[in-house]
């Protein structure tokens, strides 16, 4: 699959990148400045010895079969504003999770209910959201010399973009669990906050979650 991921420099973008290359996936960096992308990508490529490349976020949405959000919840709709063309029929992935770090609450969702149902909304309803990979800690991604020791929850109103997802999952080891609608996107989000503090709790890195009573748990 050729899989452009936005806001990519990043330590989540970055990490994903790596994982899906070393499973055979193409994938495009994509930053707001197409030249830091494609530094980043010679740069991670010659480090892990795969092959990455680097443009901005309009041509990897444009390009790439599916698109992977690993923006900041406060850039979506200034990124997304005018992608909604390049997105049309395509699978997005959304890894965004709306935190405030140093306030009352952590996780702080947009009014549509979480950055997955923005997103929905902000590309409109031809573009096929898929919430997941929100509890696949950086760290985690980023050491692909070990299996990663968690499920990928999803959750997303297209039964086909789902099955992509899960695809993609399992070519990076993980089990892949349908967590229903779109809708259930914020309780899938705010995990990640759950996770944040058992980590700074107990001096973690990259706390995972697992479903029991599953096939294969």
């Amino acid at each position: 699959m050729l899989i452009g991921i936005l806001g990519g420099t990043g330590k989540e973008g970055a990490g994903l990148a790596l994982r899906w290359a070393e499973a055979g996936h193409e994938v495009i960096i994509g930053s707001r400045d197409a030249d830091r992308a494609r530094v980043k990508a010679e740069a991670l490529g010659a480090e892990a010895k795969v092959k990455l490349s680097g443009a901005s976020n309009r041509d990897a949405a444009t390009r790439a079969e599916i698109v992977v959000l690993t923006l900041p919840a406060s850039g979506l709709a200034a990124t997304l504003g005018d992608l909604k063309d390049a997105c049309r029929d395509k699978v997005v992935i959304s890894t965004v999770v709306p935190l405030t770090f140093g306030g009352g609450r952590l996780f702080t969702p947009p009014p549509q209910g979480s950055s997955a149902e923005e997103v929905q909304e902000l590309l409109g309803a031809e573009a096929r959201v898929v919430a997941a990979f929100h509890h696949i800690a950086a760290h985690e991604l980023a050491s692909a010399d070990h299996a990663i020791d968690c499920d990928l929850l999803h959750c997303g109103g297209d039964a086909e973009a789902k099955k992509l997802v899960a695809e993609l999952g399992r070519s990076m080891g993980l089990r892949a669990v349908d967590t229903g609608p779109l809708t259930n996107a914020g309780p899938l989000e705010s995990i990640t906050a759950v996770l944040a503090t058992i980590n700074r709790r107990y001096k973690l890195k990259g706390s995972g979650i697992k479903i029991t009573g599953l096939p294969g748990g």
